[in-house]
């Protein structure tokens, strides 16, 4: 079965220079972008019953630009002045050039790694004297407080935001020739909101090792897997599969 139309549960791109707008142009394909997740932040008294004191912490390992965020938001919600003498740890760049949305970044102390916390461990360990904080998700993969603490690294883990399926109801059905998802919480989404699902001639297309274990989990078929060495991205992964259903 060739693809036509495709869901990709993400919002829509803001650029017009997307790889998935040059897809459809291509091959001609209706691609439909819908978030199967929220995300949402903690309350005030649920941050405080986790018993972590900011002003304990010198220095805050951000792994995303929701976690910048939420960090933020808390702070400010609780009337928290961040200190300019704070340290900035980020997993990214693009990540540590989002804090310009609330420091001003030549004038912070800010280190980032390439793409993950193997990437900032060098960097952690060099000041070790530090007290650091680490916000996140509900679902935090314990890969990275399980690093930080093989490398003994001073941290608290303080959970900040949550991911919650989204009301896909208006949907009606998931009918596409291919679902797109990036998170094992997009596949809870999709079969929370349609527990009936039938994948049928359905092509699933799953981003990273996880994903694609969850698809596997739930006993669907998992069809395009991302990133590979032949494919980096998933717009990638997509047009290779594209092509090769073309020469059969």
């Amino acid at each position: 079965m060739s693809v036509k139309t495709i869901l990709v549960s993400q919002p829509k791109p803001e650029s017009e220079k997307s790889p998935y707008f040059d897809l459809a142009d291509k091959y001609k394909l209706k691609i439909d972008f819908r978030p199967f997740i929220n995300i949402e932040g903690v309350t005030t008294r649920e941050f405080r019953d986790q018993k972590v004191e900011l002003s304990k912490h010198t220095a805050v390992i951000l792994t995303s630009k929701t976690a910048v965020d939420n960090f933020f938001r808390i702070s400010e919600e609780t009337r928290f002045k961040v200190p300019d003498a704070m340290k900035y740890f980020c997993m990214s760049e693009a990540v540590a050039y989002y804090l310009q949305k609330y420091v001003v970044y030549r004038k912070r102390k800010i280190f980032f790694g390439k793409q993950n916390i193997n990437d900032l461990i060098e960097v952690l360990k060099k000041h070790k004297d530090e007290k650091f904080l680490l916000p996140c998700s509900d679902i935090l993969r314990q890969r990275i407080p399980d690093t930080l603490e093989e490398n003994g690294v001073n941290f608290s883990k303080l959970v900040l935001y949550r991911t919650v399926a989204s009301d896909l109801s208006d949907l009606e059905d998931v009918k596409y020739d291919l679902l797109v998802f990036f998170s094992p919480s997009g596949i809870e989404s999709l079969l929370k909101n349609f527990p009936d699902f039938k994948q049928n001639g359905t092509k699933i297309a799953a981003f990273g090792p996880t994903t694609a274990n969850a698809v596997k989990k739930n006993n669907l078929r998992l069809d395009i897997h991302a990133p590979m060495p032949q494919a980096p991205s998933m717009s990638m992964a997509i047009e290779q599969f594209i092509k090769n259903s073309k020469k059969k």
